[in-house]
């Protein structure tokens, strides 16, 4: 059946089979035999005119606290994001004509201060000359809220719903762990605010009262321009979600709605419901839905639960076959199974975060991995953040796209060299990850 799937999937895009593989006598050879450097030479300056849709990003100033519904705790940093690597220094000079050769801290003064002059100029010019710079047409900016000096035509908001699934008392959630001591006050927060936003000084009364106020908020935020509804849930419990039916999430609603700590128990089956009905809304909306699916930040991020395969019950689910999943970062580290599961038509992997989390050598090999299995179904982005003074969002959009096209422009190239597609066919495939795939689930947006 998966082959048969394939096989008609490919029917569909015939023209890039067509004319991407080579002749049928032709064989793929495991060793490049063609001179990949000039190959890779040829590709990347073709690449490099692509325009970009970054399918994920966080853009703003670092004293912006809508960048994101969390903030990040202190963690052990893997080696690229640390403030010692030479490339933030690169990025700088590319962006803002950096005069300096280091960090140092008196040289960071001069990259506050041009900091500080852009945040306080008026309009939205600043951040259009970033995704100038970076050749990036369109991004979507995951943000609590969209502020004055993002350009809407360039931005395209994804809005989080984490905070439906914590109304109750999270007392024990809070002290899971020092993370979750970060993470879920803001949540709670998120909630009071879209609360407020649909005019309730405190929670309905039924269960059902609560699912109105659920879909009033996703349709209103909607209607301010919402294109995607996104999800950190991994961050806080498990990714298997069961299925339990709407009077068991009901009662549980009952029970803590006016007061009580939920056991673990009780709040897992009734974030299990919320999650399942945030998904059939999204659906039900034409609201893709995000899903946060890889190493996360902090150190207590659990990688068993936080595991992409455990979304695999709900991602071949027919009954939401309508609604289009998005599982952001990837699956990272679990780069190899999660390609799998783009074989449901309605799911889409982005590569946000691995472009800065490790080297082009090693994102070469995630690309090569998924270029060879489902290349309609790849996304760029690039998971620009205000990380620290040195990697704020300006120098991670920079870091992720030239991470991005060097790494694609070496997994064709070795790809072209082994005679598994050809040079043309190469460059649709770029055009697809970098800018098509991800476009032609908004078209409203790409237009």
């Amino acid at each position: 059946m998966l082959r048969r799937a394939v096989i008609a999937r490919w029917a569909v895009a015939g023209a890039l089979l067509a004319a991407g593989t080579r002749t049928a006598s032709a064989q793929a050879r495991a060793l490049p035999s063609g001179d990949v450097h000039a190959i890779y030479a040829r590709l990347l300056r073709q690449i490099e005119r692509i325009p970009i849709f970054d399918h994920h990003a966080h853009p703003g100033f670092g004293d912006d606290g809508d960048v994101d519904a969390q903030a990040t705790p202190p963690e052990h940093l893997p080696l690229r994001e640390r403030e010692s690597n030479p490339e933030f220094v690169v990025a700088l000079k590319a962006l803002f004509g950096y005069p300096y050769a280091d960090l140092s801290p008196s040289h960071m003064q001069w990259v506050a201060a041009r900091s500080a002059a852009a945040e306080r100029a008026p309009g939205t010019a600043y951040f259009d000359r970033i995704l100038d710079k970076c050749g990036i047409e369109s991004s979507v900016a995951n943000r609590v809220a969209m502020p004055a000096y993002l350009d809407p035509k360039r931005f395209r908001w994804a809005f989080f719903v984490d905070s439906f699934l914590f109304p109750f008392d999270n007392t024990l959630v809070t002290t899971a762990n020092p993370d979750e001591g970060v993470y879920i006050p803001l949540q709670e927060k998120v909630l009071h605010r879209y609360m407020q936003q649909a005019g309730l000084s405190g929670l309905p009364d039924t269960f059902e009262g609560y699912l109105a106020f659920v879909t009033r908020t996703l349709e209103e935020n909607q209607r301010r321009g919402g294109i995607a509804e996104k999800f950190e849930i991994a961050y806080f419990r498990s990714l298997h979600f069961e299925d339990p039916p709407l009077e068991a999430a009901a009662s549980i609603y009952r029970r803590y709605r006016a007061g009580g700590i939920p056991s673990p128990e009780d709040y897992t089956t009734f974030q299990d419901y919320l999650f399942r009905y945030l998904v059939r809304e999204g659906g039900r909306l034409h609201l893709p839905v995000h899903i946060h699916s890889a190493v996360g930040e902090g150190d207590y991020f659990s990688l068993v639960r936080g595991g992409v395969l455990n979304l695999e019950n709900v991602l071949k689910d027919p009954r939401y076959l309508t609604t289009t999943f998005v599982l952001l970062h990837g699956g990272y580290p679990f780069f190899r199974e999660v390609i799998w599961l783009a074989a449901m038509k309605n799911v889409y992997l982005d590569s946000s975060e691995i472009e800065t989390l490790v080297y082009p050598s090693e994102f070469k090999t995630v690309l090569k991995l998924w270029l060879e299995t489902y290349p309609d179904k790849i996304t760029f982005g690039s998971d620009a953040y205000p990380y620290s003074a040195a990697l704020g969002s300006e120098e991670s959009y920079w870091l992720g796209v030239h991470s991005a096209r060097d790494a694609l422009a070496s997994a064709l190239a070795e790809m072209v060299a082994s005679g598994e597609v050809t040079e043309p066919a190469a460059l649709q495939l770029a055009h697809g990850y970098l800018h098509d795939n991800a476009a032609a689930l908004y078209p409203a947006v790409a237009q």
